[in-house]
């Protein structure tokens, strides 16, 4: 019996061995290209030209980071990410704000004060989730047109807050369902009206979900491409698309470093985020997963 245990206990610490084994291989495979992206932007460009990309830097200097926040090149201008990372500040807070504050409305709306046709209009807005970017550019652009905010950061706030709400409205109504009805009901009999209920009981009880939406939202606008290269120029761009005219920039040796550190600030608030709250996503997407 002694021996049968002992086997046993071995057969565990082994396949323990093996699965620990593996993800932590898969999981060095997977951030490979974020040791490349540190290390390159940490080392002299004369040190890359004659080294290698995955070895620690012969002399650890931050010279291009200090150049990629300010003194790097975009076509003519030679600004640094600096200004389009406050751009993308500007655009990111507002519209993480605007959206999911609509949202819960809606989600509010569409399953505590339900209405005729109520199913049918959240599933239209459901139907703005799946809507591919490419199919929306050129009518937005017209509207931006008319309204006189196109190629601003103003256009790429609207933008932003309008398509978010589809994605906001599905988590918040989503949670919604699984508070009781009961509570809105007695609410009413004491006397609370929309509103009341509303700021009252139904936001205080949604932290989660707004974890959730605001987590969602600054990811998906931080690292959009498409909207903020079709609906800004210049000075107004985001910071992934100065990202992007960066690395393209061809002038003299590839700046390397240069072109890693840039990637590095445009991804650091991203990485930030779901560092800092990345369990609270989990708890947010999970709390409203069963009714009751």
């Amino acid at each position: 019996m002694a021996n049968k245990a002992l086997k046993a206990r071995r057969s565990r610490i082994t396949g323990r061995v093996i699965i620990y084994g593996l993800l932590l291989a898969l999981a060095a495979f997977y951030l490979m290209p974020l040791w490349v992206m540190v290390v390159t932007s940490l080392k002299s460009l004369d040190e890359i030209y004659s080294g290698s990309f995955i070895g620690l830097p012969q002399v650890l200097t931050t010279e291009a980071w200090a150049k990629a926040w300010s003194q790097a090149c975009i076509g003519t201008e030679c600004t640094g990410m600096k200004p389009y990372f406050i751009n993308s500040l500007i655009m990111v807070v507002p519209s993480v704000i605007i959206s999911t504050a609509i949202g819960a409305m809606n989600g509010y709306i569409l399953t505590k004060w339900k209405f005729r046709g109520s199913n049918l209009i959240f599933g239209l807005i459901l139907f703005g989730c799946f809507m591919p970017f490419q199919a929306v550019i050129l009518p937005i652009a017209n509207a931006l047109g008319m309204m006189g905010i196109a190629g601003s950061i103003a256009g790429l706030i609207f933008v932003h807050s309008l398509y978010g709400i589809t994605f906001t409205t599905m988590f918040f109504r989503n949670y919604f369902v699984t508070i009781p009805d009961e509570l809105t009901k007695a609410a009413q009999i004491d006397g609370a009206g929309f509103f009341r209920i509303f700021f009252s009981i139904m936001l205080p009880a949604s932290l989660p979900i707004i974890v959730v939406c605001c987590i969602w939202q600054f990811t998906q606008i931080w690292n959009d491409f498409l909207f903020g290269v079709s609906f800004t120029s210049g000075s107004s761009s985001p910071v992934t698309v100065a990202l992007n005219n960066i690395v393209n920039v061809t002038m003299g040796r590839k700046q390397y470093n240069v072109d890693m550190a840039s990637a590095m600030i445009a991804a650091i608030p991203t990485l930030v985020v779901y560092i800092l709250a990345g369990r609270y996503f989990v708890r947010g997407l999970t709390a409203g997963a069963v009714k009751g």
